[in-house]
């Protein structure tokens, strides 16, 4: 037998999808039985996410905070700048 037969052998993959049956995945099969005692809710397509509701900070906090730290650095450059001996 050759290599190349070997490895058409092993790796059939139409051989494979055309079986009849084909059994169900772990996953598939313990939410099957889950479902059957207790069916999930249906659920509408592309449903609204609930809102977040206070952690959201206002858009004028965060800018302060950029500018802020935007700030401290031309600072430490400037003061760094000034320190150094060149």
């Amino acid at each position: 037998m050759t290599e190349q037969d070997d490895w058409q052998r092993e790796f059939d993959i139409g051989w494979a999808d055309s079986a009849v049956h084909k059994e169900p995945s772990a996953r598939a099969r313990m939410l099957a039985a889950r479902w059957k005692e207790n069916p999930p809710d249906p659920l509408p397509f592309r449903a609204d996410p609930t809102p977040v509701r206070g952690s959201r900070r206002s858009s004028w906090v965060s800018t302060v905070v950029v500018l802020g730290c935007v700030a401290a650095v031309i600072v430490l450059l400037g003061w760094a700048q000034l320190r150094s001996p060149y």
